[in-house]
């Protein structure tokens, strides 16, 4: 089975269900299988096969539902999960299932609870602490989210999907020396799966260790020559170097594995822009979409072109109202679609677009920022404090929600010093931020601390010089501070 012989696989477990159709070891080792190999129709309709001949094996049920729910069959998956937990309210796998149903759904507060009262009942379960680390990172709560995963992976290190959260961790980080070791940590465990040498692969890239870099690219291929991981990887490297014609035909290979990659058509895109070709890329965007004209992501890139580079602004919105279609979830797309009604001076349908947006993405924190800072253009102060308010209950530091909510309050007389605390929180998280640095130089001038308040503006004005309300704080400052020190 190991080395790939999937029809003698298949015709042994047939046989073994068959012989030992009374024993759930033996006969749930087919579906168990197709699970591993990761056929998933073929699993799930191997367990819905095995459910209905024996619905009342508990552990059958379980493995069926946690089917059911990574097919995002989710009506189905409640409904048997609900079974369970009727009967037993305390069922550690219920709740960590009640919790995954809930975060498909879009109810993180509810997913939370479910899989905190899972690890009430039993503390060490590594998967119920991977799936809280993924809803409390939902909720912008990176570092719970961290805290969560390491747990999983101290509980049960065999937990390659923890290990994965980890590593986009570190991407995310850019801790490139911890995702070496993370990566190193999947491809011992997982040696003939390519993900593992191509996050390692990234590490080594940033780390300027470029053959080693190589290295592992090739060795994903050889183990996967029939997936694109490798070629994307390795387009990535060839950009990198400015390698442009082995950079296309490494992401054009990987197009030719899997049509629907998105990877393999931004790295492609990304090649011909670089090379400022702004037609070819959008050729191959549309190219692409013929071919899979169902994919978000390629609408979403095709916009992202039309917006960024053509500066067409109507069609962008065309394309990026597209992808929204096809995934109402694509919080991407829908925030370059208001973007581009912004763009076009269609404030009013920018705002209705993000309202719209945030009913299906409750917690994603950029619509609620760019609604308050639409709301600003407006001079509707009150509104744009509600969203910035509203983006800080979900992620209490954010910098960009900090420092706006900061401005807002400092223009309609709000309490300074609670404007001070939220601007320093600004400026902290973000040294190099002109806005930042103006923010916190205006709540020290309403302060009266004007010599702070000016080292803080001529920041600013040294990275914007020309910007005209730097320069008119800079001056009232100066000002204030004369009058001051005449006094």
């Amino acid at each position: 089975m190991l080395e790939g012989k999937k029809t003698e696989a298949e015709l042994f477990l047939r046989q073994t269900k068959q012989d030992l159709s009374d024993d759930p070891n033996g006969y749930r080792m087919l579906g168990d299988y197709y699970f591993a190999n990761g056929d998933l129709d073929k699993a799930v309709a191997e367990y819905e096969s095995l459910y209905k001949a024996h619905p009342k094996n508990l552990q059958t049920k379980k493995n069926y539902i946690q089917l059911l729910i990574l097919k995002n069959r989710l009506d189905e998956a409640r409904k048997l999960d609900d079974e369970i937990l009727k009967t037993s309210p305390q069922d550690v796998d219920a709740l960590v299932f009640r919790g995954q149903v809930k975060m498909r759904d879009g109810h993180v507060d509810e997913a939370v609870n479910a899989l905190q009262s899972a690890l009430k009942s039993d503390p060490d379960n590594g998967v119920a602490h991977y799936h809280l680390g993924l809803a409390l990172d939902q909720q912008g709560n990176l570092a719970r989210a961290e805290s969560e995963w390491r747990d999983a992976v101290r509980l049960k290190p065999d937990l390659m999907e923890a290990q994965r959260a980890l590593a986009a961790v570190s991407v995310r980080k850019n801790d490139w020396e911890s995702l070496n070791q993370i990566a190193s940590t999947i491809i011992t465990a997982q040696p003939r799966l390519p993900d593992g040498y191509a996050m390692r692969s990234i590490a080594n890239i940033n780390l300027k260790q470029f053959p080693k870099a190589e290295q592992d690219i090739n060795k994903a291929i050889e183990v996967a020559p029939q997936s694109p991981i490798g070629y994307v990887q390795m387009g990535n490297l060839r950009l990198l170097q400015k390698q442009f014609n082995d950079a296309t035909k490494a992401y054009q290979k990987g197009l030719e594995i899997d049509p629907a990659n998105s990877d393999a058509l931004s790295g492609l895109m990304n090649t011909y822009l670089l090379q400022k070709q702004v037609d070819k890329a959008i050729d191959a965007a549309n190219t692409q979409i013929a071919k899979v004209p169902n994919s978000s992501a390629f609408y979403d890139l095709l916009g992202t072109a039309l917006f960024n580079n053509k500066k067409d602004y109507k069609a962008a919105e065309v394309a990026l109202r597209k992808a929204a279609e096809l995934d109402k979830k694509n919080s991407d797309a829908l925030l370059k679609l208001g973007q581009a009604l912004r763009a076009e001076g269609s404030t009013d349908q920018a705002i209705a677009t993000f309202q719209q947006s945030l009913k299906d993405n409750p917690n994603e924190i950029s619509f609620y920022i760019l609604l308050g800072e639409l709301y600003e253009a407006q001079k509707n102060w009150d509104a744009a404090k509600g969203m910035y308010e509203k983006a800080l209950q979900i992620q209490h530091d954010n910098p960009v929600a900090s420092n706006n909510l900061a401005y807002v309050m400092l223009q309609t007389g709000g309490n300074i010093d609670v404007a001070i605390s939220l601007a320093q929180t600004a400026r902290r998280l973000m040294p190099d931020s002109p806005n930042a640095a103006d923010t916190l130089g205006w709540a020290y001038y309403q302060k009266g601390l004007y010599p702070t308040a000016i080292d803080l503006f001529k920041e600013a004005l040294k990275k914007v010089p020309n910007d005209p309300t730097f320069q008119d704080h800079l001056k009232k400052a100066q000002q204030q501070a004369q009058q001051q020190s005449g006094s």
